[in-house]
Formats: C-alpha cells, sequence, structure tokens
C-alpha cells in the first residue's frame, strides 16, 4: 500500500518535470488547465456569424478585393480570449450615410446604443458605433468602423482599388469566449 508521502512526492515530481517542460517549451502546462482561451469556441463563433447585421450593408457597398466576405474565429490576448465575426466592406458615399444606416439597422434588430464611443479624437462627433446585445451565452459587441490607413498597415492588408472610390469600413460582432460581458468603453 502506498504512503501519502509517497503520493504526494510523486505528485512534486511530476508537477516539476510540467514547469521544466513549460520553461524550455515557452508553454505552460498549468496555465491550460485554467485559461481554456480559444478551445471549444467553435460553436460560439458560429453564433456570431449568423448575426443578420454582418449581411445588411447601403446599397451600392461592395466587399473590396483581397478581403473574405466573412472573417471569423477567435483571439487570446493577455489571458482574454474573444470570438469574432467581421466583414469589411467599401461604401461609395458618405460616411454619415454608412452611420444612419447602420444606427438603425442595428436598433431595430435590438441592439442598445453604447453613447458617444469617444474613438474619434476631433471636435467631430464620431462616425464610429459601439453597440451591445445582451444573450444567454454572455453580451455580444457590436462595432462599426472607418477602415484608415494606420489599421490596414497594421493588419499589413493592402486596400483595393475600391477603396479610393469610397470609404471603407469594418462591420465586427465580438464577444468574450468563455460568455462574460463585454462593453463599449473596453
Amino acid at each position: 500500500m502506498a504512503s501519502h508521502a509517497g503520493i504526494g512526492r510523486g505528485a512534486a515530481l511530476l508537477l516539476a518535470v510540467a514547469s521544466a517542460a513549460g520553461v524550455l517549451t515557452g508553454c505552460s502546462v498549468l496555465d491550460a488547465g485554467l485559461d481554456r482561451g480559444c478551445e471549444n469556441t467553435g460553436s460560439r463563433v458560429k453564433e456570431l456569424e449568423s448575426y443578420g447585421i454582418l449581411d445588411s450593408r447601403p446599397e451600392g457597398t461592395v466587399v473590396p478585393q483581397g478581403f473574405k466576405d466573412l472573417e471569423s474565429g477567435c483571439w487570446a490576448d493577455s489571458g482574454d480570449a474573444s470570438v469574432y465575426a467581421e466583414r469589411t466592406y467599401v461604401f461609395p458615399g458618405d460616411k454619415a450615410e454608412v452611420t444612419r444606416y447602420y444606427r438603425a439597422a442595428a436598433e431595430r434588430d435590438g441592439w442598445k446604443a453604447f453613447p458617444a464611443s469617444g474613438k474619434s479624437s476631433t471636435a467631430e462627433p464620431s462616425t464610429d458605433l459601439c453597440f451591445t446585445l445582451g444573450k444567454e451565452a454572455g453580451t455580444a459587441m457590436l462595432d462599426v468602423f472607418f477602415l484608415t490607413d494606420k489599421i490596414l498597415d497594421e493588419e499589413e492588408r493592402e486596400p483595393g482599388p475600391e477603396f479610393s472610390s469610397g470609404s471603407g469600413y469594418r462591420v465586427s460582432v465580438t464577444s468574450a469566449a468563455d460568455g462574460s460581458t463585454m462593453s463599449c468603453a473596453d
């Protein structure tokens, strides 16, 4: 019969080996058990892909070259994991028209507008929009924002020819992978 001390030493040895493996590989076995990250988030991603607001767009809007119709997945950063589904469009008209369109479409679908997203650093009101929608699996956040050269550079994306004749923008639905609450203020 094994003693409790023998079991404890065995567990301590296993813990030491796991920790050493983590140091050598840059991965932590301990963290993997505590933070699932993007593991098993496929159904959450599919749920976000189904939101009708992603397919809704003003007449004349196009999907620019070099961008997929729908981009979705999960990303983890600093221990927080988020699932997302988004579309990138170019509209040949005025940004204000895009803003009016999505404000009305989002509110019609039950999204709650977040007052003054604060994304604009100018004295003008922001043309970017942010909404939230509470669901059983957590809060979803809808973000509609205009693309800048800086954003495209950071993403290492080349704007297609459509960008020269209109305003590029993105419609993005995001949710915390663990179902916790998200806010436009974050």
